[in-house]
């Protein structure tokens, strides 16, 4: 999920320009939307009662609509690995949602899990030198803003995995940001400057990263709690460095290599992973 996540903002930063945010957003779902429902028609699967669609649109703005246009505003004006870093601060909203939920713990190992994997981003990433301008400073609080959303909404998103399959829901989900974004889409149709590179990446976005991965999401978020699955935010720029040095030739040296300890070090604050602990004994 982070190798691929990853490569989300990159390819915002080239489709919001070109298609605009709504129409990015816009687009996106609709392929999503598609590719679950070609695979529910292959698996068999159903989808879900009418009763369950207020809820699932809900789920729809604050994990899909909201931080999918927020992202692509913020692409307009800031570079991909500052949206990658604000984006790790989703964990942090998911864990505070969660407690005053009474879903989870709020535990001082949780806190020093998000602590830790900011320093490693921090650290990871080496930002260069932006400008403070107001555009720059609203483009980090749509930002900030979408990472809520999407800690927010992992509580939801937990509970729509108890009350139905993940691939109808993930549909359901998408076809209903589809039809939320069909107005504001359709009104930047006309500004649109469409190029092979935009067209390629908004394509990768909504098939892959948005529709496909958002089932493995959903189904994982079935087996642990949503705080560990949105703990997958420290590792986005991990990846995010990463396919930047095999693919565009940018700088990867071993001054990263702390903080990328510091982000599996987090994750494994968050999640309560142990490597080092035995298997249990078997009955």
């Amino acid at each position: 999920m982070s190798a691929l996540w990853g490569a989300s903002f990159p390819f915002i930063r080239i489709a919001s320009p070109a298609l605009g945010p709504f129409g990015v957003a816009g687009i996106r779902c609709v392929l999503a939307a598609i590719v679950l429902g070609v695979l529910m028609r292959a698996l068999r699967d159903r989808w879900p009662p009418r009763s369950a669609w207020p809820g699932l649109a809900g789920l729809s703005l604050l994990t899909v609509v909201l931080p999918f246009v927020l992202f692509n505003l913020a692409a307009l004006v800031l570079p991909s690995g500052y949206s990658a870093v604000l984006n790790a601060t989703a964990p942090l909203f998911g864990i505070l949602f969660a407690a005053a939920m009474g879903e989870e713990r709020l535990t001082a190992k949780r806190i020093l899990g998000c602590a830790v994997g900011f320093a490693g981003v921090a650290l990871l990433v080496q930002l260069g030198p932006v400008d403070v301008t107001t555009p720059v400073v609203l483009g980090a609080l749509a930002c900030t803003a979408a990472s809520a959303s999407y800690g927010f909404g992992a509580i939801w998103m937990k509970r729509a995995t108890m009350a139905y399959h993940p691939l109808p829901a993930s549909a359901a989900v998408h076809v209903a940001a589809a039809l939320i974004l069909f107005v504001p889409a359709g009104a930047s149709v006309p500004t649109m400057q469409p190029t092979t590179g935009a067209l390629v990446s908004v394509a990768v976005l909504g098939l892959v990263t948005s529709g496909f991965m958002y089932w493995i999401s959903m189904r994982l978020m079935r087996e642990i709690p949503a705080s560990a699955a949105t703990s997958s935010a420290f590792m986005i720029p991990l990846f995010g460095v990463t396919w930047g040095g095999l693919f565009l030739g940018e700088p990867v040296t071993f001054g990263m290599l702390p903080g990328c300890l510091l982000v599996l070090t987090a994750t494994a604050l968050i999640t309560g992973f142990n490597p080092f602990r035995g298997a249990p004994p078997e009955p």
